[in-house]
């Protein structure tokens, strides 16, 4: 729970009841390299807290994976579709290392939200920077070149950049696998 609740406090003080009124809510899981946490057009019913470990998720386009994001160790994943719209899934979303993690259901976490200011907060926080995250991205892909993209995705994400397959790297810049290693040799 350690990376989680660190997290968390790093967005928004958590009182010691509301850590409990979350945690009393999570079920401790174990994944092998390569599950599917999500899948497209299924219903998963749960969140998953990333205690260690890190996933990816992907749109699936006439048989082409296109990375969308990467969540490590604090973060939290899910179908948004599934959350907010009562929807299956429209990505997947798979563990890319052996990753420990807490599962919660979808029902609790909204309960969480309704009731809980703190966890309300926290909630709110993290769809405002994944937003800005996906705003700066798409701001990028349009206006910089590979290589600057590559550069800011390193900074952005030193770790990940170290522990991903340079295939989901590229894919998520939208370059070529061949762009991304000339420029990887050019370091």
């Amino acid at each position: 729970m350690k990376h989680i609740l660190d997290h968390i406090h790093a967005l928004v003080p958590l009182s010691p009841e509301t850590e409990r009124a979350l945690t009393d809510c999570l079920t401790p899981c174990r994944f092998p390299r390569r599950c599917l946490l999500v899948e497209e057009g299924r219903r998963t019913g749960a969140a998953f807290f990333i205690e260690r470990g890190i996933t990816r998720s992907y749109w699936l386009v006439n048989g082409v994976e296109i990375t969308t994001s990467f969540a490590a160790e604090g973060s939290i994943v899910f179908s948004m579709d599934e959350l907010y719209y009562d929807k299956p899934s429209e990505e997947y979303v798979e563990t890319l290392e052996e990753t420990e993690a807490y599962k919660i259901t979808l029902d609790d976490l909204r309960r969480l939200f309704r009731t809980n200011l703190e966890l309300a907060n926290w909630g709110r926080i993290i769809h405002q920077n994944e937003y800005r995250r996906l705003h700066r991205s798409h701001k990028e892909r349009l206006t910089l070149p590979a290589a600057e993209r590559y550069a800011a995705f390193c900074q952005q994400f030193p770790d990940v950049a170290q522990r991903v397959q340079l295939g989901y790297i590229a894919s998520y810049l939208g370059i070529t696998l061949p762009t991304l290693s000339r420029l990887r040799g050019r370091k």
